[in-house]
Order: structure tokens, then sequence, then C-alpha cells
């Protein structure tokens, strides 16, 4: 298919990448052309600006940091919509709200041009490995059309029409705010049994076995325990954008979000100790700090050349 791709970054680089070596026609732009220099390499070509970015494409897909962003590129100068033809699909991943693609969507539909809201999870990893969750929200007709592409960037098994438009944008942000509610619990959870006296792993070990177990407690929080790394994948910046939107959402649903808001406060103040690039898992760190206890696994007992401890 003839695909555009606005915005080549962190994730949306590899996962131009993805699209071109699965034998797509790919145009690409950025606001930094140096930030395509990859994707152009593996021989991508490059548009000046959106507008051309979309011009004689079938699927144009953007993937940016915020809803901001998409609004510009989509309504601001050299503005995406108007190179989008009849027919075309444009596709959001970002992780986003469904207020600015319904306003992109009451201009485009009527000139016959479809809608998409695909959000995805998976990190810098599953873009660079095509193994990405995608959740894909919009009419069924133009799911099936754009699944191929979707398929060059993400797990077949795990991509998702998940309902009308909107319904990607939700159900990313609530998957977003249950794993960063995982997280500040977790970690309250373990600095407290630690401070009271239990090892660490012991305790980790017993809520494993129990109906408290979760994947983030059986997988995510590993790197911090074993390593110290608080994963600068995914910057404290961006965690706290997805927070508020979802808060937001909330809000706007009518729904109480005290929980929510909790935690959206917890990822304030660690992006205001750490700072904006520090990574998602530093509200852990914050805990260690004030406790000047580091969660971490005691080391394994040296081994001698004679077997023995």
């Amino acid at each position: 298919m003839r695909v555009g791709f606005v915005g080549t970054g962190r994730m949306g680089g590899p996962m131009s990448r993805n699209v071109l070596a699965a034998g797509h026609d790919l145009i690409v732009h950025d606001a930094r052309r140096a930030a395509a220099d990859e994707v152009l390499r593996a021989g991508a070509s490059w548009a000046p600006t959106p507008r051309q970015a979309a011009a004689g494409r079938e699927i144009v897909i953007t993937s940016l940091p915020t809803p901001r962003e998409v609004e510009d590129v989509l309504l601001g100068a050299g503005r995406l919509l108007d190179g989008l033809e009849p027919g075309s699909i444009w596709v959001d991943m970002s992780t986003s709200t469904p207020d600015v693609a319904d306003r992109v969507r009451a201009l485009a539909e009527p000139r016959g041009v479809g809608v998409l809201d695909a959000p995805v999870s998976g990190m810098t990893t599953g873009a660079r490995n095509g193994t990405l969750q995608i959740f894909v929200g919009g009419n069924e007709a133009d799911y099936l059309r754009a699944r191929g592409v979707f398929e060059a960037m993400g797990d077949p098994g795990r991509i998702r029409h998940v309902g009308g438009h909107g319904a990607g944008y939700t159900v990313k942000l609530m998957l977003n705010l249950l794993w960063f509610a995982h997280l500040c619990a977790t970690a309250e959870v373990l600095a407290i049994g630690v401070g009271a006296g239990v090892d660490l792993a012991t305790l980790r070990d017993s809520l494993l076995a129990s109906p408290a177990a979760s994947h983030f407690l059986e997988a995510d929080v590993l790197s911090v325990l074993r390593d110290g790394d608080y994963d600068e994948g995914f910057a404290l910046a961006l965690a706290c954008k997805d927070l508020g939107l979802a808060v937001d959402l909330a809000r706007s649903a009518g729904v109480p979000a005290e929980i929510s808001a909790l935690v959206e406060q917890i990822y304030r103040r660690a992006r205001a100790q750490y700072g904006d690039a520090g990574g998602e898992m530093l509200p852990i760190k914050l805990l260690e700090d004030l406790t000047r206890t580091p969660l971490r696994f005691a080391p394994a007992p040296a081994v001698g050349a004679d077997g023995q401890e």
C-alpha cells in the first residue's frame, strides 16, 4: 500500500521502518528531518510538509507525543488534512483523546476520508521488533483495510478492533492508568513490608503466590529490584501527560477518580524531583529516597573455586 507516516521519533521511527520492511511504499515527515534519517536510508521518501506526506497515500499514520502536536499536524500550517484524498484513511497511533480526532473527522468524513484511532502498547522494544499491541477504534471496514499495515508493526494476535471512534484512545489510556496505579501500589507495599523487616525476595514471592499477584509484580518491577533500572524508555513527562488525559477523561465521563488523581500527583512529584526525561518507574525511587532503603534483591552468595559459599 501507499503509506504516509508523520512522526518518526522514538516509537514512530522503528514503526515506520517496519512498515517499509513489509514492502509498503512509504513517505515520511517529521518536524526534525534528522529523526527520519534511518528510515530514509532504508529507502523511504521524504515529505517536506505533513500535507505532502498525505498526498496520493492510501493510509496516513501519525505517531506524535501529545494531542497538541496531532492538532498542529492535521490542522495547522502545511496541514495534513488538506493532503488526504477521498478513499484514504488517517490513522492516529498517538496516545491521545477523541477531541482532536472528532474535529478532524467532522472535516474529513464529508470528503470521503476514513479516520481510525490506533494507539499502541509495547514500548520501544515492541516498536523495534514489530510486536506492538494495537487498539483500534473506528469503522470496522476501515480497520480491515488497514489491518495489513497494522500487522507490519504489531503482533497479529494482539491487534484488536475495540469499538467505535475514540475506543482505541480510551483503552490505551485505561491500560496506562492501571499500569501506573500498579506501580505506585506495588512500591508502597514493598516499602512497607521491607521497612517492617521482611526480606524483599520473600515478600515478593509470597505476594506472587497469593490473590494479590499481578503481571507488574511478576515481571515489570524486576528491572528495579534486580538492576536499579527505572526504565528511561518512557519518560516521566509522557507518563504525566497520559495520566492527565486519563483523569480528564474520567471527568468528562462523570466518573469519580480519586485513586487515579492521587497516582497522577505521585507521578508529578516524581517528575519535579527527577526531571522530565526520568524513567517511568521513578515513583518507586521516591519511596526509596524517603525511607533511605533501596528496594533491591540481596546479591547472591559468592561461590568459591571449590564450590563452597
